[in-house]
């Protein structure tokens, strides 16, 4: 039986546990400071530490879910590499790029893998639209369009949302480091993207002192031109895909979890509905089985830490042109 240290529940940690649990793995220790709003029953029994040196010297676990604030990421993650602990990361890996070299290096020098919490490359809809670019059905992309709005308040009803990390810059927050799926299922479904460009800006009511909307553009390796949307005000929800081909085009759509697409040769949409019974913690279970057949050696991240690198890298790339821009606008406005 693996033994799972914990670190952070909150909601998605508390997510975590749970499909642990469901999967039969029960050695199972906390590393949590005790802030988190939710309430306690479900962790009642459980060991409990407060600080991660003394949870790996005391516990010695072999793998650590890290589910802390973005901020703090890094300061689980690598101590409990270099202790030999293999490592699930929820995304993004980290809230800036300082220290990412040093978790590299703890990672290549113990040799322990690291999956990092992109939860959407266990979507199935995604899957089948990985296989139909792949197979050429169509034809080469030449655009993409992936959007993603979702209302903050609604997050976490049981918490005032201003105070959750995705409203604190000093947590990691944003709407661009919190909402970065897009950059990691892009650059899975049609390969390296490149030469990034942003306009972001807080423009919504919630009284938030980060960026709440931002519009992304960046090309690929490919030679393909793609777009994000993000926001943290749309209601309801709204996250979808599109990829435009030279001999047709593909859709998919979270609310229902299908998959549309068109070909020349067809003439008409096709549709893979979602599986029976397919819901949003599936994705999340299908991670934490995936993870556990990591750590057993059995199989080989699907997400890996290069890959939670690359997208925290595209993230930070948005976030500085987004300045930058706004920083030639005044520029130019002071001029006048």
């Amino acid at each position: 039986m693996t033994r799972f240290l914990i670190a952070g529940l909150g909601s998605v940690g508390r997510r975590h546990l749970r499909n642990l649990q469901a999967l039969g793995e029960d050695d199972l220790v906390l590393l949590r400071s005790g802030n988190s709003t939710l309430p306690e029953e479900e962790l009642a029994g459980l060991p409990v530490e407060r600080e991660i040196t003394a949870a790996l010297q005391r516990w010695k676990p072999e793998a650590v879910v890290i589910a802390n604030p973005t901020s703090l990421h890094l300061d689980v993650a690598i101590p409990s590499a270099r202790a030999g602990c293999h490592l699930l990361i929820e995304k993004p890996v980290s809230h800036s790029m300082d220290r990412m070299e040093d978790l590299r290096a703890a990672v290549l020098e113990t040799g322990v893998q690291v999956l990092v919490g992109f939860q959407f490359r266990f979507h199935p809809g995604l899957g089948e639209v990985k296989r139909l670019v792949g197979s050429g059905r169509i034809g080469r992309p030449i655009s993409v369009h992936a959007h993603l709005g979702e209302y903050l308040p609604d997050w976490h009803p049981w918490e005032d949302y201003r105070a959750s990390y995705a409203a604190r810059r000093e947590l990691g927050g944003g709407v661009v480091l919190t909402l970065c799926h897009p950059f990691d299922y892009l650059r899975w479904l049609l390969g390296e993207a490149e030469h990034v460009s942003a306009a972001a800006s807080t423009l919504g009511d919630l009284g938030l002192g980060v960026e709440d909307t931002a519009e992304i553009t960046l090309s690929f390796s490919s030679g393909a031109l793609g777009s994000i949307h993000l926001d943290f005000l749309q209601r309801p929800t709204s996250h979808w895909l599109e990829i435009i081909g030279t001999l047709g085009t593909v859709r998919w759509d979270n609310a229902d979890g299908a998959v549309r697409w068109w070909t020349e040769q067809e003439g008409t949409w096709a549709e893979i509905p979602a599986p029976e019974g397919f819901e949003r913690n599936t994705m999340f279970l299908e991670e934490m089985r995936h993870f556990a057949s990591v750590v057993r050696g059995e199989v080989k991240p699907r997400a890996t830490l290069e890959d939670g690198r690359r997208a925290l890298e595209l993230a930070m790339e948005a976030l500085a042109s987004a300045r930058n821009s706004i920083g030639a606008r005044g520029a130019e406005g002071s001029g006048r």
